[in-house]
């Protein structure tokens, strides 16, 4: 396993010099899934939400929390991000909605927790807007799906 880059030799948290790296183009895409009850989904499916259309807000509270990351995330560096898209499906059988996020650069470090950041407040505006239907609604699978660019080059979950 490598060294955490966020800690110098004494242990402290800082954060990364880059430097040195060369612009490369970085792209990430992570997912959340929003589980809701089949009656939650019926509503958000008809659009009978008082707060207005929830997978719209969403996707805009995604993309600006992608834009936002440094200021959320300590040691995160500010990115001069090219791209960020953030798509909302529902399934109507498993009464989810998946969120992708996915965010590009050109730049010295990767967007892996811009992308992250995006799925996440998706996720969190999508149980905003729904909570006075169903305060039980769960957010699960906060995960990275894929990344490329950078010294690491490209990585994809696996699918086992």
């Amino acid at each position: 396993m490598s060294k955490l880059t966020h800690l110098d030799e004494a242990g402290q948290a800082h954060m990364v010099d880059v430097s040195e790296k060369s612009d490369t183009d970085r792209m990430a895409t992570a997912t959340a899934i929003v589980q809701l009850t089949p009656e939650a989904m019926a509503i958000l499916l008809a659009g009978d939400i008082k707060k207005g259309d929830a997978l719209a807000v969403a996707r805009i509270a995604g993309i600006m929390a992608a834009k936002k990351t440094s200021e959320l995330i300590p040691l995160c560096h500010p990115l001069p991000i090219t791209k960020v898209s953030v798509d909302l499906e529902p399934d109507r059988t498993t009464h989810q909605i998946l969120v992708t996020a996915s965010v590009k650069t050109r730049g010295q470090t990767g967007v892996e927790m811009e992308a992250l950041t995006a799925a996440s407040t998706a996720a969190l505006t999508v149980y905003d807007m729904m909570k006075a239907v169903d305060k039980g609604l769960t957010i699960t699978s906060i995960q990275l799906e894929e990344k490329q660019g950078g010294k690491s080059g490209h990585w994809r979950r696996s699918t086992l």
